[in-house]
């Protein structure tokens, strides 16, 4: 527009709103024109890619950059010898007492990072001065009066995408060391605002959308995705600066030919946080990211003309990073080899809360799309990665150019010194945890099909899940639903939505079995994570519910679908393992349908054997005697069958949160239960082994060997099979991997509470199959934001006017931020809702049935005398050691077919790490 167009514009008065008190003032721009109109043009030497689904071919390199990240020798690397573990941060400050300012303030004030204002009047806004004033009030000679506020032109690109540059506070500027604060770019000294309001599908170039990295014509090799719900600000900075330090692990390799080839190495890596909501983020973790310097809240526009702002994306490069203990970490200028390099953060904030599918969909068909990384490294907020883990989990993909998927070993955080461990439950899921390193994933990792890579912790090949294995994916987003018809979340049965609990399993199947490839999905051992674990009964039962049925479900749906296998381009010797892994599936499947009647004969049997007197062999009732014992052991059973039934009861009209201590007292009544039948085992083992060997078992020939063990009436050789392979290969498979502490801290606390993880939480999970939440709502509350309203220029096209706010006023507002950020962490008790849907309560009673008719069917007819009519044996006596031996044949067989799988993992990883590329 003209001058004198624009003074007759600004003549107009101008109603701006206190945000404090809904004041309205009239205010003249003449005196105080708007900056130049902010032009964003695209670089002409981009070519978008295609639009395709098909993974082979349409994730090209888009950008016309000589290095190639993937030609030439792929080399790994190798750690300069000076790197030791000193992970210390190069210049800290410390926390506060609340109120207080935090740490020496004095300090950072005389360091440059925070910002000293000048003496003036400035309004302060009541409360925690999050709300910010639009007008204040500066004294002048003879009164009071108004400081106007400049405004400027922000165009739209391609008429409707607002995307504009906000510079950041003084004090992270001048955090920067020299050599990036000095070098005049905008990633390090203005943060970029985009308001999505499309669909992810619809963020593209051609649509006007893009990233500051491809703008910038760099190749991301590295997309590190950090998916966020309602997590506090510790775990955020738990994982955020965890992610942070291995950047910094990465960026200071000194003999790496890939990293340090084609530009500085924290260039090809990008950071992206993803929040599911508004109304769900804490306060204090957007705190957190504003004193980093990618958040800034002034920015948030609800709207674009009327179009409603779907994502929030902020953009900014920082060397700035905040611990879990609220310390401040900062460039320090006398040990720069310290310091953590630049990283690319981008921050998406949901408007609304859609679900972890949904922010998949942003991490992978938006911002995957543009950036084209090669490696996807997902991890959940709370999840810390050890030092050097995001490294090892890249480096397997740099050494196996066929490698789709692989993960990290997770291991329960313990605190300080283990005191967690004093936690029954803590000790329970630390062992589950770290016998699925040791034993389970291995083997998985040896088939080629890992069944499940943890959300928490996992990473992709990006070209290698996009096509099928993200549209197949992406069906559980409900954002979808109205797009997808009845392929989508809505038009499915329950067993469907159920599968999608634990839609990381989908992802790992439709992977391996996409037509026309043969990837293969691994286990990373040197990438180590740690994470928080539930410490109470009712955090534990929901996690666990949403587990379990996600897990079943989707493990009948790979077995269902296995014949897909056969499109894809596996060779002949890995089909053959695929189908080796197909029926241990199977019988996994099928012993956990049965074993909530497995857990019980088990102890009725046990208790049998010990307590029944046999006066022909003089055996006696033991521990009490041939009177008491049997008489206790009536009463233990039919304590077990009515806490059981309680489990139904609770189960299906009970929410755990109103039922704590009754289910406290369940894990209490079935763990003193499980100790006692452990007692008892302990003693069969002593009664069986004081007759002595040689007249049990016979070492005359192979063939008496193999009666002796599993034909012959003698109970040593039973005995010795499950304890070999029950007790025996955990601990030597333990001692292999070189980490055995858990089979002495955890492994009692898991045998004694291992029958909870069906009479408790099995029975939970499935008498609550109906309910299909992650145990979260959206919310209906709309964030009081303000709308960009457009105004047509004839010149320049659509644009947006906004307040350009001054550096004095962002670098105040910066320090209530930090003061915020940095004050020590309050919990606050957070609020449970379930929506219960009647019309998948009969699906669920009628599994729930079927289920235990089944169970009960197996107990009566291993222990029923009444079957003489169908010429089964007449007396039970002579069917519960054959079940109970085909029970320990089955359980051995199994364990020795996980530490096969183990061997033949270790031996390859040992092999690998001789002849791997360097």
């Amino acid at each position: 527009m003209s001058r004198n167009e624009y003074e007759s514009y600004a003549e107009r008065e101008y109603q701006m709103d206190d945000m404090r008190g809904g004041m309205s003032v009239s205010v003249s721009l003449i005196r105080d024109p708007p900056q130049p109109t902010m032009h964003l043009t695209l670089n002409p030497q981009y070519h978008a890619p295609p639009e395709s689904n098909d993974g082979r071919d349409s994730m090209l390199y888009p950008n016309q950059n000589p290095y190639s990240p993937y030609g030439g020798d792929r080399q790994a690397h190798t750690y300069p010898p000076e790197y030791g573990d000193d992970r210390a941060p190069s210049s800290v400050y410390p926390s506060a007492a609340p109120g207080d300012v935090p740490g020496d303030f004095d300090q950072m004030l005389n360091n440059g990072f925070m910002y000293q204002p000048p003496i003036s009047p400035v309004s302060e806004a009541p409360g925690d001065g999050r709300e910010l004033p639009v007008l204040q009030r500066a004294e002048i000679s003879g009164g009071t009066s108004l400081r106007r506020r400049n405004t400027r032109m922000v165009k739209l690109v391609k008429g409707s995408v607002l995307s504009a540059d906000y510079p950041v506070p003084s004090a992270i500027k001048n955090a920067l060391e020299p050599q990036y604060r000095d070098s005049g770019e905008d990633e390090f000294l203005k943060m970029r605002y985009t308001a999505a309001t499309c669909d992810p599908n619809d963020f593209t170039i051609q649509k006007g959308y893009d990233l500051r990295p491809r703008m910038l014509n760099r190749h991301t090799e590295l997309l590190i995705a950090i998916t966020y719900y309602n997590e506090d600000k510790v775990l955020l900075a738990r994982t955020l600066h965890g992610v942070m330090l291995n950047i910094r692990d990465i960026v200071r390799l000194k003999k790496s030919t890939f990293w340090g080839a084609g530009g500085p190495a924290w260039q090809k890596i990008v950071v992206c946080l993803v929040f599911d909501g508004i109304s769900k983020a804490d306060k204090e973790v957007l705190d957190v990211l504003a004193t980093v310097g990618v958040y800034q809240e002034a920015a948030l526009k609800q709207d674009v003309n009327g179009n409603k702002t779907v994502a929030h994306i902020f953009e900014y490069t920082t060397q700035l990073s905040i611990t879990p203990n609220q310390q401040l970490i900062r460039p320090n200028a006398d040990d720069s080899q310290k310091n953590l390099p630049p990283v690319q953060l981008m921050f998406c904030l949901k408007q609304d809360n859609s679900k972890k599918i949904n922010s998949h969909r942003w991490l992978f068909n938006a911002f995957g799309r543009i950036l084209n990384p090669e490696v996807a490294i997902l991890i959940d907020a709370g999840t810390k990665p050890s030092p050097r883990s995001l490294l090892g989990l890249w480096e397997a993909f740099y050494n196996d150019k066929q490698l789709g998927g692989a993960c990290g070993e997770i291991h329960a955080m313990l605190g300080k010194g283990k005191r967690k461990l004093l936690n029954p439950l803590v000790a329970v899921q630390n062992f589950e945890y770290k016998i699925s390193n040791v034993l389970d994933k291995p083997l998985e990792s040896a088939f080629g099909y890992v069944t499940v890579l943890p959300g928490a912790f996992s990473a992709y090949r990006f070209r290698a899940i996009m096509g099928r294995p993200l549209e197949q994916y992406f069906h559980g987003d409900h954002t979808l639903s109205k797009i997808l018809g009845k392929k989508g979340i809505d038009g499915m049965n329950i067993f469907k939505k159920n599968m999608f609990l634990a839609e990381d399993r989908i992802l790992c199947f439709e992977l391996v079995a996409k037509s026309g490839q043969s990837w293969h999905l691994s286990y990373v051992k040197a990438a180590k994570g740690e994470t928080d674990v539930p410490e109470g009964t009712v955090e534990f039962l929901n996690q666990r519910r949403r587990w379990l049925n996600g897990s079943f479900a989707a493990s009948l749906y790979s077995l269902m679908h296995f014949g897909r296998i056969y499109k894809s381009s596996h060779s002949f010797i890995r089909m053959i393992f695929l189908h080796i892994q197909l029926i241990y599936n199977f019988l996994n499947v099928l012993f956990s349908w049965f074993a909530l009647a497995s857990y019980y004969l088990t102890t009725a049997i046990i208790m049998d054997l010990v307590g029944t007197p046999e006066i022909l062999l003089a055996y006696h009732g033991w521990p009490f005697g041939d009177r008491v014992t049997p008489v206790f052991n009536t009463l233990m059973k039919y304590i077990y069958i009515i806490f059981i039934i309680i489990q139904f009861v609770l189960a299906l009209g009970n929410r755990p949160k109103g039922s704590r201590h009754t289910y406290t007292a369940s894990f209490i009544v079935f763990g003193i239960s499980q100790l006692y039948i452990l007692i008892l085992s302990m003693y069969l083992v002593y009664r069986a082994l004081s007759v002595p060997i040689e007249k049990q078992i016979s070492f005359a020939s192979g063939q008496d060997v193999l009666n002796s063990f599993f034909g012959g009436e003698g109970a040593a050789g039973v005995i010795l099979i499950a304890l070999i392979t029950i007790y025996g290969l955990n601990f030597v498979a333990s001692f292999l991997y070189l980490d055995p502490w858990h089979m002495f801290h955890s492994f009692p606390q898991y045998l004694i509470l291992m029958s909870t993880y069906i009479n408790i939480l099995m029975t939970f999970a499935f008498n609550n199959w109906h309910d299909v939440s992650w145990g979260t709502k959206g919310s209906d509350t709309v964030e009081a934001l303000p709308s960009a309203h457009v105004v047509t220029d004839g010149a320049n096209g659509p644009a947006v006017e906004e307040i350009e706010k001054e550096q004095v006023d962002i670098d105040t507002e910066f320090q209530n931020t930090v003061k915020r950020a940095l004050s020590p962490f309050k919990e606050e008790e957070e609020i449970e809702k379930i929506d219960v849907d009647d019309s998948y309560k009969s699906f669920r009673t009628g599994l729930v049935v079927t289920w235990i008719l089944t169970n009960m069917a197996l107990i009566v007819g291993v222990t029923s005398d009444e079957f003489a009519s169908l010429g089964v044996a007449k007396a039970s006596t002579g069917r519960t050691p054959m079940y109970f031996r085909t029970l320990l044949y089955a359980t051995a067989l199994l364990s020795i077919v996980r530490f096969i799988g183990f061997l033949w993992f270790l031996g390859k990883a040992g092999i690998m790490c001789c002849f791997a590329k360097r």
